[in-house]
């Protein structure tokens, strides 16, 4: 993101009265391991966008792919692209050698989940990219944890749809045997389309009803902020949006949504919106009865 864009962004709220997201911490939750690519989607993933839009509005971005550092403890739990290397000696051997490779896996990769589940801790609300047919445990753990903290989590879940696979059944219309190879490709994987994007019922009462989003809405912010163009932006295209992402966080900056009560049927006040105003917490303040004194 440029800095202008961002100025650009940050001078648009400052007409408000209060930016919500200033300092506001939001992790960033989504598959990392099963993605088509670990570097691509360090690289130009969904993540590098939404960071750029949150910091615009002067928040602070905690994502996995970018760990912030650990005082005294420098290089604990970074992450890069082999991180999963480990995985590869993974054995079911059982006995003393297969507990000890076991053991040996799960603890270097203890730091990361250590690292993560902390930014999920420290963090204010989550934001999860959910596309359903992306294996991701992780992912699922960070929601729970921030549901059993009762903080938000905004989640996404776009549409999935196979436009090769439609293409490539097309192509192989005259060729039985090939035909029914790839039917087999397709139970086997499973390749199974989610044109909707409707998400697993298990997140709907865990996640509550104010919070899904079925794309980010990244076009109306494209040339704000010079981002480069990703496959992300072809299926916002195909399908746009109908409760994008991005627009909801702009107004969040401007005003705490209420969420709808179903008994009441009517919106109320959503009390898991604690975003804290920390600004003056650094400073001492002075008491009626004790004169100056410091926060803890």
């Amino acid at each position: 993101m440029t800095s202008g864009a961002a100025a650009a962004t940050v001078a648009d709220m400052q007409t408000h009265k209060h930016n919500h997201l200033h300092g506001v911490r939001v992790y960033l939750s989504g598959p990392m391991d099963f993605v088509a690519s670990r570097a691509t989607e360090k690289k130009f993933g969904w993540r590098n966008r939404v960071g750029d839009f949150i910091r615009s509005f002067e928040g602070v971005v905690f994502d996995p792919w970018f760990k912030p550092s650990v005082r005294g403890l420098h290089q604990y739990g970074l992450e890069d692209l082999k991180s999963l290397d480990a995985r590869e000696s993974w054995t079911f051997e059982q006995g003393q050698k297969g507990d000890e490779i076991r053991a040996r896996i799960a603890e270097k990769f203890w730091e990361t989940l250590h690292i993560d589940l902390r930014m999920v801790d420290t963090s204010d609300f989550t934001i999860a990219y959910c596309p359903t047919n992306i294996y991701s445990v992780g992912t699922a753990h960070e929601i729970i944890l921030s549901r059993q903290q009762y903080k938000p989590v905004l989640f996404v879940s776009p549409p999935v749809s196979f436009p090769s696979m439609d293409k490539l059944r097309e192509h192989l219309k005259g060729d039985k045997a090939g035909l029914e190879l790839l039917e087999q490709v397709v139970a086997e994987v499973p390749v199974k389309a989610n044109p909707r994007g409707i998400p697993s019922m298990w997140y709907m009462p865990l996640i509550g009803s104010g919070h899904f989003f079925d794309g980010f809405g990244f076009k109306p912010y494209i040339k704000k902020f010079n981002w480069k163009k990703i496959p992300m932006d072809a299926l916002e295209e195909a399908h746009p949006p109908k409760n994008p992402l991005l627009p909801y966080i702009e107004k969040l900056a401007r005003e705490i949504p209420k969420r709808w009560d179903n008994k009441s049927k009517s919106y109320v006040p959503n009390d898991e919106w604690l975003l804290w105003d920390l600004d003056g917490l650094a400073k001492p303040r002075e008491s009626e009865d004790q004169g100056l004194f410091f926060n803890d």
